[in-house]
């Protein structure tokens, strides 16, 4: 470079080294334990590595010393923001190798608890990406609406954050009177917020500069990375293991009318008045992972409204626990569902005894945090918080 001083030409070189810049855990734009290593070379990121702490260990050690029943309290704490989600999940594994049958009444149970735990799921994961960015209003607004979900929570289990409500052989106690009126209640006044947090976030000038062509996750580099749920569908892989999983999950969702939330034209729902995509947005960006997110608030609003009148004229009981210290069947069996970051999977070897003799778990925020490097290489520091915020990974599933 050369500048001018006193009518003199003055050449020297300008030379730059990287430099490795700690984000987090204390950063307020990371989440839980994590914390990032950037390297950097001025404002621009060429490495990102993750590290992800310690926040819950040897839960699935812990796992083969205990019996099923006696684990479902740790699933709990695996997404400790869709902790139902994380129950259903290990209970329908367990079930799979008893091979346990539940009632109708049963099924439309778990539809009903589990889908209200992805409302409440995502409506953490669109509050605290406002606050990633730099706004607050949005996630009063979202803890105001899941706030009411934790009270028809407490109202079945007398629990707030953590359940252990959904377990192996059905639930543990039924809906109580009232339950299900004041459930129809919440949802008629949750529809039209939605709107309030469109105009808050998804139609906001700067959330949509701040989202929009950042962080682009093709097709083929999700499926490489095994990314799920949201952030699969944002790239436009149209995948729901409600939709594609194996029969024993599939078939709680028989007869619901519902369609899965991918990210590609033409195929979003129209029963409902959805912002049209901004003319900046690329297929597989941040703005499209959170989109699919909003999307599917309102569809699972309808799935808990479908599943409230099949509960109601369903035979059957509500689905009985099984012995706390039952014997398990030798055999291995491993059942995935889809919470609501992504594919949820349980892996159980049992001996013949009532302990299992191995247990696992792979969690979709694993799989989803380890494509950061990727979305994060070349952009400035600024974005990575927008780039990690909308793939709304929990450390709890990660570091088990």
């Amino acid at each position: 470079m050369a500048t001018q001083v006193d009518d003199k030409i003055v050449e020297f070189d300008v030379r730059t080294d990287e430099m490795l810049v700690n984000m987090g855990p204390q950063h307020p734009s990371t989440h839980g334990v994590l914390r990032l290593v950037l390297r950097t070379d001025g404002e621009i990121v060429s490495e990102v590595t993750p590290h992800i702490g310690y926040l819950h260990r040897c839960a699935e050690k812990i796992g083969e010393n205990v019996t099923p029943r006696q684990w479902i309290p740790y699933t709990d704490r695996m997404d400790y923001l869709a902790a139902m989600n994380m129950n259903l999940g290990w209970a329908m594994c367990v079930e799979k190798l008893l091979d346990h049958q539940l009632s109708e009444k049963a099924k439309h149970l778990r539809v009903i608890i589990s889908e209200l735990g992805r409302i409440a799921s995502h409506l953490v994961g669109m509050g605290t990406y406002g606050l990633d960015l730099g706004t607050f209003s949005p996630f009063l607004y979202a803890f105001r609406e899941r706030e009411k979900i934790l009270d028809l929570f407490e109202d079945v289990c007398g629990a707030r954050l953590t359940y252990s409500y959904i377990t192996p052989g059905g639930c543990t106690a039924d809906l109580p009177d009232g339950w299900l009126e004041n459930c129809e209640q919440f949802l008629q006044q949750l529809e039209p917020v939605i709107s309030e947090y469109h105009t808050l976030l998804t139609t906001n000038a700067i959330f949509i500069k701040r989202t929009c062509g950042i962080g682009l996750l093709t097709p083929e580099m999700a499926l490489d990375y095994g990314c799920t749920g949201p952030v699969l569908r944002g790239s436009g892989v149209d995948y729901d293991l409600r939709r594609d999983g194996e029969e024993r999950y599939t078939e709680m969702y028989d007869g619901y009318a519902f369609e899965v939330i991918v990210q590609k034209d033409g195929n979003y729902p129209r029963d409902h008045d959805y912002p049209s995509v901004p003319v900046d947005a690329v297929l597989g960006d941040c703005w499209h992972r959170f989109y699919v997110r909003m999307l599917e608030v309102m569809q699972a609003i309808d799935l808990v409204r479908q599943a409230m009148d099949r509960y109601r004229s369903a035979e059957g009981d509500w689905g009985i626990p099984i012995k706390l210290t039952q014997k398990l069947p030798k055999g291995e069996v491993y059942l995935e569902t889809e919470a609501p970051k992504g594919q949820m999977g349980f892996y159980l070897v049992s001996d013949g005894s009532p302990i299992p003799w191995r247990v696992r778990a792979r969690s979709s925020s694993f799989s989803n945090l380890s494509v950061t490097h990727e979305l994060c290489r070349g952009i400035p520091i600024a974005d990575v918080p927008a780039v990690v915020g909308s793939l709304d990974v929990v450390m709890g599933e990660i570091d088990r």
